[in-house]
């Protein structure tokens, strides 16, 4: 109602000797209310979806298309593909036909497929795997994308409807420290780019039935395939182009809300923007060649939802002009409306105010308006260009960069945003000095302008700073922030650590180590993992010093190490630990949601707490064993102080019985006294290799007391 009290009366505004300005700027303010009311329409209502029974007795192929990606990145998805739960047969699809890729199937024991030409890219990949195999469901994992054990079991369930075409799940990411994440120091909240695309529209296209296929992470249907000949061919995006025919068809989508495998997310802006366009080149392909609003077969609502997803890459020309508008004004002394007063601002202030927070809202706590227009910025030029694949332009399909390592970025790149942002810049100086001596604009406008490009140039300079600083990272190989307990041998000397920053190529290890130790020098021992303890070798890459004290003096907190897998076979399974897992997530308690504005007031007004307590991220390494044990056998575990019950939690690899005393022994730099107390189960962690098994220390008269509660 505010919306179509503004802009009606915005009908009147125009300003008669600038028509062209006026009337783009208001064709720009309409087609932001048509998406936000085709936004407000697809997540109004969202869908929530639990595994339902498996079905038993049914043949699952997976397909892993590959061209160009390196073979230790496909190593890592094909070992998680491996251990999935249900029987299936694992396939790599090789458009670039590399021997060294055929030796790693062979190596895993899963098929190997490549074909003689690259025709029709991705999707003709997968149909001629399609044509070659016979299972009865189809499994999809781009050449990063590690998933964990449970997701076929987990989505299968779903195919007893026979009109199901297929489940697509979210795609996440384990790099969180890529272009497209954000976390604050300290802060447990991890905000993705995505993150309101896979929570919040996915899900509300799931209940018009409208969620489309995302190209991985997703099991399909092979006769609903047979349905439409195949994958479709001859656009960018053959996921949404699928989608959009089995949709036509009558067929059934499935969107499931759990992440159940995690890829790699783009490392910088130059993938990012890359993957973007061909996104968005893609989207205008297919509205071409299918219609959405005019094709038969599709419900009104479908079109709708496919129609919002579309309409999204013209964002980029509304957008560009809204940076470009208030430097229009300064410079030119020329004005959009007639008069920029009370009676502007009566009807302005209410309708951006309610647009705002409706979008936080509806939102759901992903919205995160500040990131989103940081990113806005960035991408805005991409997408207008996309946006010309409607008129013909000739692309073609481009994998996205999957490397971690940080490349410089090209200027180029960014020159759109550089050009927004240097002429918004001085437009400010020029129209205080333009005013000042000419009077070419009235103050309410010079004021309001100049306000509007601080705006532009704060977002722009947000973004730019960020893009820097992501540049900025040299490692070529993501550290999971997980801690685990690790038992090593140096000069003949046995110490117990805590594993930190962790990856298949090494890691930190914390803890009381000779003062003597120096780079280049070797170690060697066990880590323990939820399956067992894993041996490995590795060489001291660096000395890790704590910050000088009060006397200038320093000690050696812990070493950087590099493995050295020549010396070991398990490399396989620290990269099943690691890689298809949600542990880092998990065990840190992150989250990528944060309080709507609605959700904050009523907190504030119940007076309730509105930060969230959180387990602490500093775990150690500690020993136990039952105290009534005669042999007395340590096992392996991770201990640290609960900030939220002011208590003491430890993880354990091996479920341990709730009503007998234990004794603790941690390790650190300092000696420790033993703890001797009883357990109480918190929560369990599933990893793609083992169960871990979180638990309160209480003294034993108390867990006996529970215990005996608890049978009564």
């Amino acid at each position: 109602m505010v919306a179509g009290w503004y802009l009606i009366w915005r009908l009147g505004s125009f300003n008669r000797e600038a028509m062209f300005f006026s009337v783009s700027l208001y064709v720009a303010e309409v087609y932001g209310l048509i998406g936000s009311a085709l936004h407000v329409f697809m997540v109004a209502r969202l869908t929530r979806r639990d595994p339902l029974p498996v079905i038993e007795g049914k043949t699952v192929d997976v397909f892993i298309p590959t061209i160009n990606e390196p073979v230790d990145l496909l190593r890592k998805t094909v070992i998680a593909a491996k251990h999935m739960d249900y029987p299936h047969t694992t396939w790599i699809l090789d458009d670039g036909n590399r021997p060294e890729m055929k030796a790693m199937a062979e190596q895993y024991g899963v098929r190997y497929l490549a074909r003689g030409t690259n025709e029709h890219a991705k999707a003709g990949n997968l149909n001629y795997a399609y044509e070659h195999s016979d299972g009865d469901f189809i499994a999809i994992f781009d050449a990063d994308h590690c998933p964990q054990r449970n997701f076929i079991t987990n989505t299968i369930g779903y195919f007893a409807d026979d009109n199901v075409a297929f489940v697509q799940t979210p795609q996440d990411f384990y790099n969180l420290d890529s272009y497209q994440h954000r976390q604050a120091r300290g802060n447990k909240s991890v905000w993705t780019e995505q993150s309101l695309f896979f929570r919040v529209i996915q899900r509300g296209k799931d209940y018009w039935n409208a969620a489309f296929f995302c190209g991985s992470c997703a099991i399909v249907r092979r006769t609903a395939l047979d349905s439409i000949g195949g994958f479709a061919t001859g656009t960018l995006t053959e996921d949404l182009h699928t989608s959009i025919r089995l949709h036509k068809k009558g067929y059934r989508s499935i969107y499931m809300q759990q992440s159940m495998a995690y890829g790699v997310a783009p490392s910088n802006i130059a993938p990012f923007l890359s993957q973007r366009v061909r996104w968005g080149q893609g989207a205008m392909q297919v509205w071409k060649m299918e219609g959405i609003l005019t094709t038969r077969g599709l419900t009104i609502a479908q079109r709708l939802n496919y129609l919002a997803s579309v309409l999204t890459y013209f964002d980029g020309w509304q957008k560009g002009l809204f940076y470009l508008a208030p430097a229009i004004v300064l410079f030119t002394g020329v004005m959009p409306i007639a008069a920029l007063n009370s009676e502007f601002l009566l009807h302005f202030i209410p309708y951006y105010l309610l647009s705002y927070l409706v979008f936080e809202e509806v939102g759901r706590g992903y919205g995160k308006m500040f990131y989103i227009e940081q990113y806005n910025f960035g991408r805005f030029f991409a997408f207008a260009w996309a946006t010309l694949a409607w008129f013909g332009n000739k692309s073609s399909f481009k994998v996205t960069d999957k490397s971690l390592s940080q490349k410089q970025v090209n200027k180029r790149i960014l020159m759109p945003q550089i050009v927004v942002i240097t002429v918004n810049v001085f437009a400010i100086p020029l129209a205080c000095v333009l005013y000042y001596f000419y009077g070419y604009l009235p103050i309410e406008g010079v004021v309001a302008n100049v306000i509007w490009a601080l705006i532009n140039s704060g977002i722009a300079f947000s973004l730019l700073s960020f893009t820097k600083n992501v540049s900025m990272f040299k490692r070529s190989d993501y550290r999971f922030p997980i801690n685990l307990p690790a038992r090593i041998t140096v000069d003949g000397e046995t110490i117990y650590v805590t594993v930190d920053n962790i990856s298949s190529s090494g890691c930190k290890f914390y803890g009381a180590f000779p003062e003597k130790l120096a780079a280049g020098d070797s170690m060697s021992g066990q880590i323990a993992l939820p399956g067992g303890e894993m041996n490995f070798h590795g060489i001291v890459a660096a000395k890790l010093m704590s910050p000088p004290n009060d006397k200038g003096e320093r000690y050696l907190k812990g070493v950087g190490c590099h493995f050295d897998w020549e010396k070991d076979d398990n490399q396989d399974e620290l990269d099943l630990f690691l890689y298809g897992s949600d542990l880092q997530w998990t065990l840190h308690h992150l989250t990528e949601q944060s309080l709507t504005p609605f959700e904050w007031l009523v907190k504030k007004f119940r007076k309730e707490e509105i930060i969230k307590q959180v387990r602490a991220d500093f775990w150690g390494a500690v020993r136990y064993h039952y105290e009534t044990d005669t042999d007395k056998k340590f096992s392996m575990g991770l201990i640290a102080h609960d900030v939220h019950t002011h208590g003491s939690i430890v993880i354990t690899f091996i479920p341990l019985r709730a009503n007998e005393q234990l004794v603790f022994r941690t390790y650190s730099r300092m000696p420790q006294p033993d703890l001797y107390k009883a357990v109480e189960l918190v929560e369990t962690l599933e990893s793609p290799s083992a169960t871990l098994y979180v638990y309160k220390l209480v003294d034993a008269i108390e867990q006996e007391e529970v215990t005996n509660a608890q049978t009564v």
